[in-house]
């Protein structure tokens, strides 16, 4: 049987290039890796060496304090799938799971910009969200859809930045790989692990091989698989069945048109909206967190959708193990509630409480508010009554508070309580300051 191009990977493969940032080659080389390995029947992988189909490109990560900092990408080639080998099933024997082997590949590799695991785990955070946004790929670690091969090293002090500085590798130390790491989780521990492995090891007086390893996350350590091979090992050679891909301008072109809003822009038009760069990096993360905002969003204002978005729908999903897809409130519910505490219909406690009856009880929020009675208590003289029967009921209290007006708040809670929650709370506040004679803050 004669390997045949597919189409379709062709296209995706152009497509996740675009969306990298990257180079797309208009003409590409299809390759015969050769090696000998239990999961690889044929002896042979067909993949891309010298001439990949996608070539320099960059993503931007945002780190945890704040800073972005961006990861080259090297080259995106096409190439078959592997077999898998299987350590974990018997106490004596290796299996080997053929269903995969010669399906069609993406490899991603980046240049060696990442310097800590916190970085690693980062990258593959976005790299999963852009290809998700793309429609490229499902990104499911835990399904095999999308993993990762960890390659580290490490230098002396000042290393890394020579390396920078003049792109030489002589700066940077011996690499060990961890093929096909399945976790955020497992990546970051795994690349800590073998650093500090490799350190202990030249801090004793030894030397690193080049070599493969694997993670074992039962124990959190790698292991040593295999002597890693240089590329002259595997005799690279055009396959012979394989003409060379060649494409058409106009049909990258045509390509590049049907791209979604990336994270990255989506990203800064949110921050166009007034919204912070944390709270509009969480947004983006996942493309259908950023579709329900959007549609949470729409007439409200931007920061107050966003904070109920990720306090108290996020905070509801997290509770109950569920995901965005999953919420049982859907966004324009949310947004008519978002809208009721805007124009004081109902006041942000009531919301809550709200959201938690549509929640677990389903119902049109207003509905449920008409027909519940929980609509704010502005008429002031409701209000008044509650506060005189406050301040009756804690005559003590009244001269503290002229003492200390700061104690107002403690007021203002009883208030709150005698009317069930319901009284707006800045009437609440205008009404005691008038009634006990109190003067404005600040």
């Amino acid at each position: 049987m004669l390997p045949v191009i597919n189409e379709k990977c062709i296209e995706q493969a152009v497509r996740t290039g675009l969306g990298l940032k990257a180079k797309i080659h208009l003409r590409s080389l299809f390759d015969r890796k050769n090696y000998f390995y239990p999961d690889l029947p044929q002896g042979y992988q067909i993949s891309q060496y010298k001439d990949p189909i996608v070539g320099e490109g960059e993503v931007f990560i945002d780190l945890k304090d704040g800073e972005s900092i961006k990861v080259g990408i090297e080259r995106l080639h096409l190439e078959q799938d592997a077999g898998k080998s299987l350590h974990d099933q018997h106490p004596d024997s290796s299996f080997v799971d053929l269903n995969r082997s010669g399906i069609a590949l993406m490899e991603i590799v980046t240049k060696p910009h990442m310097r800590t695991s916190e970085e690693a785990a980062a990258f593959l955070k976005k790299l999963r969200a852009i290809v998700r946004y793309l429609g490229t790929c499902d990104g499911n670690m835990d399904e095999g859809s999308m993993r990762a091969d960890v390659n580290v090293s490490v230098c002396r002090v000042g290393g890394y930045d020579k390396f920078r500085a003049d792109g030489s590798f002589k700066h940077l130390g011996t690499r060990c790989e961890i093929k096909n790491v399945n976790s955020m989780r497992f990546i970051a521990q795994a690349v800590e692990y073998e650093a500090r492995r490799q350190i202990d090891v030249i801090e004793a007086g030894g030397t690193i091989r080049q070599e493969t390893r694997l993670y074992d996350s039962k124990v959190g350590e790698t292991r040593s698989m295999r002597s890693k091979e240089e590329a002259h090992d595997y005799r690279y050679f055009p396959d012979p069945d394989l003409l060379p891909l060649e494409l058409d301008a106009d049909w990258v072109e045509s390509i590049k048109k049907t791209l979604p809003e990336l994270p990255d822009e989506k990203k800064a038009r949110f921050m166009g909206q007034g919204l912070s760069a944390y709270d509009a990096s969480v947004l983006v993360a996942e493309r259908e967190l950023a579709d329900f905002y959007e549609e949470l969003a729409k007439g409200v204002d931007a920061k107050a959708a966003a904070n109920w978005l990720n306090n108290e729908i996020l905070g509801r999903l997290n509770r109950d193990g569920l995901s965005i897809t999953d919420v049982p409130v859907s966004a324009a519910a949310n947004n008519a509630i978002i809208r009721m505490i805007s124009d004081q219909t109902i006041s942000g406690k009531i919301a809550k409480d709200l959201l938690d009856i549509v929640w677990t009880e389903g119902g049109d929020p207003r509905q449920v508010v008409e027909a519940r009675g929980l609509k704010q208590v502005t008429d002031t003289g409701a209000i008044d009554a509650a506060i005189e029967a406050v301040i009756a009921a804690n005559p003590d209290k009244v001269e503290e508070v002229k003492a200390k007006p700061k104690l107002a708040a403690w007021f203002v809670g009883q208030v709150m309580k005698q009317t069930g929650g319901k009284a707006n709370p800045a009437a609440v506040n205008a009404a005691l300051k008038t009634r006990l004679n109190l003067p404005d803050e600040g």
